[in-house]
């Protein structure tokens, strides 16, 4: 962690650093990415079993591929009841959000007679990817698949690296609240691969939405076109602006909720309040002491900045 006094009329190389963060990709990893691509385009099941046991570690059978429904149920019920809870409510909360942005069928004749307008129509499939490697969050289904759901998309098709549901309960339990029942235990470039081109057990979709490593954005880049996707994702990050108003701990739970993603996610506060920096800063040591992923969290924040301007109060 280091503290940055800010002069708008002094260079600064820790700011430079911060603004040179790029969603650029390394020619190495395109060229790896498109390999896998073309893999499974070609290989289909056996391709996805091959680069599964490759990267995973994990040998799986062709039946293996797609998750039972009664496994994730069994898993599920292995869930924490008061986050399962928690998750329910959240699900209404988002549910009830996005009912709110649905459009409406319109039109309109003109003058001459002629009668335009706009029909709003979802999308057939949807695929959702959903990490599993350093970390496996329940939020990542609930925040992609509710707004498709409420939507109309049909069929929602999930993948996950195997062992992400063992692993996370929470993760069956929500994709179970949402009766989705089409996952698939296949992780990485290949996952976003099989979505986008199909295989024998997993039906192409239209879209595919959801977060991941570099291998995965990478992949979302290159099958654009043969579908649309979300977005390009690069390394989680956070900016938080506060004055000597706020609560110290609040920030530093905020700030440590996207360093715990990944080592090279970045966690940013701005303040003109020396005071609040420096309890801040205490703040997130330790609650670093107390988080199940610390080690990934405390080498992020090593990187991370706390921008201060030097009208500190």
């Amino acid at each position: 962690m280091e503290i940055v006094a800010y002069n708008p009329l002094t260079a600064n190389a820790a700011l430079e650093r911060i603004r040179s963060r790029t969603l650029q990709m390394h020619p190495e990893l395109i060229a790896r990415v498109a390999e896998i691509i073309e893999g499974v385009r070609a290989g289909g099941d056996e391709a996805l079993i091959h680069y599964t046991e490759k990267f995973d570690g994990v040998t799986l059978q062709p039946d293996e591929i797609r998750v039972d429904a009664e496994f994730i149920r069994a898993m599920a019920a292995r869930a924490d009841a008061g986050a399962v809870q928690a998750f329910r409510q959240a699900i209404g909360n988002v549910r009830a959000f996005h009912e709110h942005q649905r459009e409406t069928d319109w039109q309109i004749s003109l003058a001459d007679g002629a009668t335009v307008g706009q029909r709003m129509r979802a999308v057939a499939a949807a695929g959702l990817y959903v990490p599993g490697g350093r970390a496996a969050y329940p939020s990542s289904v609930l925040m992609n698949a509710v707004p498709a759901q409420v939507a109309g998309v049909r069929r929602i098709a999930i993948a996950t690296p195997p062992g992400t549901l063992e692993k996370v309960p929470a993760v069956a339990a929500v994709i179970h609240e949402l009766g989705i029942t089409e996952v698939y235990r296949v992780g990485g470039a290949q996952a976003v691969a099989a979505l986008a081109y199909g295989t024998a057990t997993i039906a192409p979709v239209a879209k595919i939405v959801g977060p991941g490593n570099a291998y995965v954005a990478a992949a979302k880049r290159q099958v654009f076109g043969t579908v649309g996707i979300d977005m390009i994702a690069g390394p989680s990050e956070v900016l938080v602006i506060a004055d000597d108003t706020a609560n110290a701990s609040w920030i530093a739970a905020d700030l440590l909720a996207q360093a715990e993603h990944d080592e090279s996610a970045q966690s940013i506060l701005i303040t003109d309040s020396k005071r609040l920096a420096s309890e801040v800063e205490q703040a997130v040591e330790a609650q670093l002491k107390t988080l199940p992923r610390g080690r990934i969290a405390g080498a992020s924040w090593q990187d991370s900045f706390q921008v201060d301007d030097d009208s500190f109060r």
